[in-house]
């Protein structure tokens, strides 16, 4: 059972080291496009009609839509597996295995979302972003402390994959709860009646994945009509897949080894090279000083590090949790410097922050490329270096 676990513990870190490594090259290729001569193009090619209108209130389907609204909501959907296959029978099947992952999370969330306000000052107009430092980038994170080298001890890659997903637990419900707004009751009545037949389908011991596929599709679509965030649709779908633990033949492991190389090869770069190139013609320094620029990049870069490092020590001082077998207290430090990379869910949170101003979603990008890199560059530094 050991054996098995860590064969998928390694795939899966696997996985999200090389997707995390090829979405930085996507990230880079897309500010490569966004200035040079093909910027034009670039972003032609974004906003271009592909579709119907799926909702009066997105409007015509373009392709940035496809990508963030459809393509995304697979994404979340393998959060989802991910986080139910932790919780049914993972790293976070037990109080004591949780502990630490959680008090770290919450802090890495609380601490940021602070220092965000505090920086802007609580100014209205940009206060709606105060959630953009929230997460980790799960798959970006790993790629670094891959590059790092072997020896990074396995509980130290664990300990960041928990925290990642605890984080992307608070994201979603952060989604969920402060960027829905304008319900459509009968959609929403709709999206409640298709999740009852997918768990009443999961009750009857139904194995097979077409029919929750298909009930996902549909939830998709109403959950999009309904103004809640469509991507949420992926989150409640794989709580109602059967499955979790180490059980490999389950549904829920079928989908979730059948999605990863897809979305960690295909739809994160994708995502990474449509959201993060953004325009550096008429930026100077001072742009770097705007309130939301500098609130979003302090968050991430010292709000995630200062959050995450502090609630370690004073958890495993008061007894409360142990830390990573075999870690140095750099180790953990430099692990904590890796969590303020958060890339794909906070240009996606700020996109939902912001929706329709062009302006304050390219300096959000400016503040998540500014706070990642930094969190990347100082968190490699300390792990390539820590004895």
């Amino acid at each position: 059972m050991r054996d098995r676990k860590t064969t998928i513990l390694q795939r899966f870190l696997s996985d999200e080291a090389a997707g995390g490594i090829v979405l930085i090259a996507a990230a880079a290729l897309a500010m490569v496009a966004a200035n040079s001569p093909i910027a034009d193009g670039y972003f032609h090619l974004l906003h271009a009609e592909t579709g119907p209108v799926l909702s009066p209130k997105l409007g015509p389907t373009t392709v940035h839509l496809w990508i963030n609204d459809a393509a995304m909501a697979l994404f979340f959907l393998l959060v989802g597996l991910e986080i139910k296959r932790e919780l049914v029978g993972g790293e976070l099947a037990s109080a004591e295995k949780r502990r630490l992952p959680i008090i770290a999370a919450v802090a890495g969330m609380a601490v940021p979302a602070f220092l965000y306000l505090a920086v802007t000052g609580g100014a209205v107009e940009v206060r709606s972003g105060w959630a953009i430092p929230a997460a980790t980038d799960i798959a970006f994170a790993i790629g670094v402390l891959a590059l790092a080298g072997p020896r990074i001890p396995a509980s130290l890659k664990l300990f960041l994959t928990t925290v990642a997903i605890v984080d992307d637990m608070g994201a979603v419900a952060i989604i969920a709860l402060f960027y829905t707004h304008g319900l459509a009751l009968a959609a929403l009545g709709g999206a409640a009646a298709v999740a009852g037949a997918m768990l009443a389908i999961n009750r009857f011991g139904v194995k097979v994945l077409w029919p929750y596929l298909i009930g996902f599709a549909a939830l998709w679509y109403l959950v999009l009509l309904s103004g809640v965030h469509a991507t949420i649709a992926g989150v409640v779908a794989a709580m109602l897949i059967p499955g979790g633990g180490e059980d490999e033949s389950s549904p829920l492991h079928r989908l979730e080894h059948a999605l990863s190389p897809w979305v960690a090869f295909a739809i994160v770069p994708l995502f990474g090279f449509a959201n993060a190139g953004v325009s550096l013609s008429g930026m100077s320094v001072a742009t770097i000083a705007q309130p939301l620029v500098l609130g979003i990049a302090l968050a991430l870069f010292v709000g995630k590090q200062v959050g995450i490092f502090a609630a370690v020590r004073v958890a495993v001082a008061l007894r409360f949790a142990q830390p990573p077998d075999g870690a140095s207290w750099r180790q953990v430090y430099g692990v904590a410097l890796l969590c303020g990379i958060g890339f794909t869910m906070s240009l996606f949170i700020g996109g939902l922050a912001f929706p329709g101003s062009e302006a304050m979603i390219d300096q959000v990008k400016v503040g998540v490329l500014a706070g990642s890199i930094a969190s990347a560059l100082a968190g490699f530094a300390v792990l390539r270096w820590a004895k």
